[in-house]
Parts: structure tokens; sequence; C-alpha cells
């Protein structure tokens, strides 16, 4: 699927209750592009049904598949969940929340925001065309999780020991043109550069984009390359 059938496929998904419903949804978004996960041949045939879905068989490769073969969603059980866990995570709600509200284990749910996390990153479109606005923030670093510091524990957020952009802060870049397709890259430490923006921007964008940003000398020097 394309940027915009997997949009469609999430707006879509939101408005279903039924698993057999959220099945056929699926299916539809992989009737729009159907080819084996596995050697992309397009010659399939029909080859019984698995968990709801539709299985395939390829001609070439005689390997079969499903809609959801090597996609983050594979082999996850309770399609009839999803749904309640999409609006918990657009709602910011914590693993236990969602958990106890569709009565499911919190480890389950755990693994679930992983793949849908890592489903929604790979939705991304090729190439950003007409219009397009760029932006950058800049998030004080993050280590939860690690299990040596080289500073001191603090309480979530903070705030930095230095003043201004420094390396202690993560720059992250977004751009989005007029159609709504959006792209967004973890630049790393410290002030936006040129570089940056160069590797990041450079092979998403049409040769005729309109790029309109704020004021940071770095985007100026990186339209003039």
């Amino acid at each position: 699927m394309d940027h915009h059938q997997r949009k469609q496929l999430i707006e879509t998904l939101t408005h279903q209750t039924d698993e057999t419903q959220v099945t056929e949804i699926i299916e539809v978004g992989f009737d729009g592009k159907k080819a084996c996960p596995h050697c992309h041949c397009v010659q399939l045939y029909r080859f019984g049904v698995i968990s709801g879905l539709q299985r395939y068989r390829c001609r070439d490769c005689k390997r079969t598949f499903n809609a959801l073969t090597k996609t983050p969603l594979a082999h996850l059980r309770h399609k009839k969940q999803w749904l309640t866990y999409l609006e918990a995570m657009t709602q910011s709600r914590t693993v236990r929340q969602s958990a106890a509200e569709a009565k499911v284990h919190r480890n389950t749910r755990f693994r679930w925001r992983h793949r849908f996390l890592t489903w929604i990153s790979q939705d991304r479109p090729t190439m950003l065309q007409g219009i397009t606005e760029v932006d950058e923030t800049h998030l004080l670093e993050s280590d939860k999780g690690q299990k040596k510091l080289e500073r001191k524990p603090r309480k979530r957020g903070g705030k930095a020991s230095k003043r201004g952009i420094s390396d202690e802060q993560i720059c992250v870049l977004v751009a989005r043109d007029r159609s709504g397709q959006t792209v967004d890259f973890v630049i790393g430490t410290g002030a936006l550069e040129k570089l940056d923006l160069t590797a990041a921007l450079k092979p998403v964008l049409d040769t005729d984009v309109l790029l309109v940003s704020d004021a940071n000398p770095a985007y100026s020097a990186f339209c003039q390359t």
C-alpha cells in the first residue's frame, strides 16, 4: 500500500467496530496492490483462509502469505480489539489503562504499541511536492530505559543545564506539503545545519518544490545547494 492507501485504511479502521469489518478493510487495502511479499511477483492465486484472512500462494516462489505477511501487524491476535487500542493511543492513555479497557493483558498491549508504532513509522511518503513547509523543534534528550546514565537522574521533563540549543537537546525535523503528506527526521543533538537538511530532505523533495521555512540560516544555505 502507498501512503494515501494506508492513510485511508487507518481512517476507515477507526470507524469499524467488528472484527469481520476490520478484516474486510485489510483485504481491500491489500487488493489495491497485490504482490508476493517474498519475491514481489504479482502472479498469485487464492489458497484458502487463515485467521480470517484470505491466504494466497505465489506462482513464482510457491510460498503462501496473507495481507499482513511481513508487516508489523503480522501474527497479532484479537483483531476486534485493535480499534479500541488505536483509540487509546490517540488519546495518549497508558498501557495499563488501555489494557484494562479492552480486557487484554498489559504485556499484550505493550507489544501492540511497538508494532503499531513501527507500522506508523513506515507510513511515509516517498516524495513531497508543491508548496512544502518545514520546521524543526528541539527536545530535551531522554535516556529512559538506559541502565547507565552519564548524568544525574531527573524527573520526567526537566530543564537543560545549558542555555539555548545545546548537545543536551535532540533536533526533530518535520516537513509537510499542502496535500498533507508528512515526513519527519530525528537529526541528532545540537543546532540544525545545512548538511543535516541535505541528508534528510534532498531525497524526498521534488525538483520544483517551493520550500517554506523560518529565518534559520541553515534553510537558506540548503536551498542554495
